[in-house]
């Protein structure tokens, strides 16, 4: 062995040893900066428009293998909000999400793939009126940045779900069955 192999072989050793490991950053949804809407038709005459206040969760972010990314969102059913408190109050009975036997609407991705650098497709089950499916969602990460209130990072996402689907059988000749939600949140690192 000559000299510059005694010499260069340990450096290329220590470098492998040190070459850094990147591990995913979790983060916490923040519900105050984030949004679930839904979109639903009325009579067939036009759009009508709620939403879900302080939507909760988690993200895993892992930039190099999105494979081991995952999303966590959670929406309490009484949280419900259309502007009109008796409509409010009706859509928390049994006839729409019965907030009592069901308090929250929940999705936890089971698969992430990367489709481009800031757009995700997540496989995962959706949790509505004590029924689990599966469900495909797009996520588009919309910026992250450290900001005065923590490191931060955004995503939307939109989907449309029938609600029969999910035995939610009520009304439906007055209210269409499908409802679009729209998703918009940031997350915190943390």
């Amino acid at each position: 062995m000559n000299l510059r192999q005694l010499i260069v072989r340990p450096l290329v050793a220590a470098a492998v040893l040190v070459a850094p490991v990147f591990a995913a950053d979790n983060y916490k949804v923040d519900p105050v900066h984030s949004s679930v809407i839904f979109k639903i038709d009325h009579l067939g005459v036009a759009p009508f428009y709620g939403r879900f206040n302080n939507p909760t969760g988690t993200v895993t972010l892992d930039k190099e293998d999105p494979s081991k990314s995952a999303f966590t969102f959670e929406v309490k059913t009484e949280n419900v909000q259309t502007g009109n408190e008796k409509r409010d109050g009706h859509l928390k009975t049994p006839d729409f999400f019965d907030a009592k036997q069901f308090p929250t609407i929940s999705f936890k991705s089971k698969g992430v793939n990367g489709l481009a650098p800031d757009k995700y497709e997540v496989t995962g089950d959706l949790t509505l009126h004590g029924v689990t499916k599966e469900i495909k969602l797009v996520l588009n990460k919309t910026g992250e940045k450290e900001t005065k209130m923590g490191y931060r990072t955004g995503w939307t996402t939109d989907v449309t779900l029938k609600r029969s689907d999910y035995g939610m059988k009520q009304m439906l000749d007055m209210l269409g069955d499908e409802v679009q939600l729209m998703i918009s949140y940031e997350a915190v690192k943390g």
